[in-house]
């Protein structure tokens, strides 16, 4: 292994799902004491915090970061930063944890993700959350993102075939991963033909959208420890983070294919190049499924298919549970569940402790190596990352 890469070397997580009587300052709490249990060491020796929080009105707590100082005395006085990215902003506080250990600002970083949606309605949600698309295009200002991915849907159906089949698969895949994973949102199976049809339980709710296409609403928090090389060592797990990258396309859709994914693409094979590995030595990925067809799309980005021909993967087995290269097998954002700023970290806490042997839900195994991508907007904030197990 690398000597010089930062490394994962804790987590915590809560429970996603709609967890009444729970403040966003609770859950922040919650997984900073869990993240410091796990990695056996006094708050005193975090050198720097950092917070994904997306909340764009959701919650009145504009100014969240130095709610991590409320999990221990410890943390008073050490330096809190709030990172957003819109659905990303997780990707980004662990982004901004790691380049403070590679200056050379911080040898340990504790990186929170957070979001409380559930107490709002449905209506209010969407519109918080479609503040992260372009507001100075009247034609682009008014969508919805059930919109925006619907629209990207109803292309794939004109330029390829249509994807309803395979959105309906992905669904049902997703929720069957959830089964085993007690903190998913969701623990309910969907079969298929529910998934694929219509009906009063599952309407469209966009064009070429259907109710089972589409993420949960949540509550919840992630937290990761990262250490540097020199203190990664001392810890009793490490996974080393081979390389992450970011890429940002342009924010209005009108302005480039939707179809293309070309910011998951672009990112999702930097980071590959970056840790030297291609998908063949990958173990496993969890993936932004934001919507299903966002699943499909990211299929196509990483190279698994040709583009228009995603459906490969999962007919043939390789993104299931079991498969050469399963997918989302905590159940993704779809049946795990979605608080915007907890989603980047969950996912980066999931493959560590997937990589040190104790998975929460779905094993691998022997897994090596893992691939996390987490998506902010329509494709427009994209973070990829290549983790890999501490090989003894």
């Amino acid at each position: 292994m690398p000597a010089d890469c930062v490394s994962i070397v804790a987590a915590g997580h809560s429970r996603f799902g709609r967890l009444e009587g729970t403040t966003l300052e609770d859950l922040i709490v919650q997984v900073t004491r869990e993240a410091l249990r796990d990695a056996e060491i006094d708050a005193s020796q975090i050198d720097a915090l950092f917070l994904g929080h997306f909340n764009s009105g959701l919650v009145p707590d504009g100014f969240a970061a130095s709610l991590l100082l409320q999990a221990d005395p410890g943390l008073r006085f050490k330096p809190a930063t709030r990172c957003e990215n819109a659905c990303a902003s997780g990707s980004a506080a662990i982004q901004a944890g790691v380049n403070a250990i590679l200056s050379g600002s911080a040898e340990l970083v504790l990186v929170v993700g957070a979001e409380k949606m559930t107490h709002t309605s449905t209506a209010a949600v969407t519109q918080a959350l479609a503040g992260a698309g372009y507001q100075n295009d009247p034609a682009e200002a008014g969508l919805s993102f059930p919109q925006l991915f619907g629209r990207a849907a109803r292309q794939y159906a004109e330029r390829y075939h249509c994807p309803l089949g395979s959105m309906a698969a992905i669904a049902t895949k997703n929720h069957s991963n959830a089964m085993a994973n007690p903190l998913a949102q969701m623990h309910r199976e969907m079969n298929f033909e529910h998934c694929n049809n219509v009906s009063q339980s599952n309407p469209f709710v966009a064009d070429s959208l259907r109710l089972t296409d589409c993420s949960l609403i949540s509550d919840g928090a992630a937290a990761i420890i990262l250490a540097s090389p020199k203190r990664a060592r001392a810890f009793r797990r490490e996974v080393q983070i081979r390389a992450m990258t970011q890429v940002n396309d342009t924010l209005p859709i009108a302005q480039r294919d939707i179809l293309a994914f070309e910011g998951p693409q672009r990112a999702i094979h930097a980071a590959l190049r970056g840790a030297n590995v291609t998908l063949a030595d990958l173990s496993f990925a969890e993936v932004h499924d934001c919507f299903t067809i966002a699943e499909l799309l990211i299929y196509e980005a990483m190279g698994l298919a040709p583009k228009g021909e995603g459906h490969r993967v999962l007919d043939s087995g390789v993104v299931r549970a079991g498969g050469r290269l399963p997918v989302n097998l905590s159940g993704g954002l779809k049946a795990k569940g979605h608080p915007v700023g907890a989603t980047g970290v969950s996912m980066h806490a999931l493959a560590f402790r997937q990589l040190t042997g104790e998975p929460i839900g779905l094993a691998v195994p022997n897994p090596e190596f893992g691939l996390v991508f987490n998506m902010g907007g329509m494709a427009v904030a994209n973070y990829a990352s290549v983790l890999q197990a501490r090989r003894s």
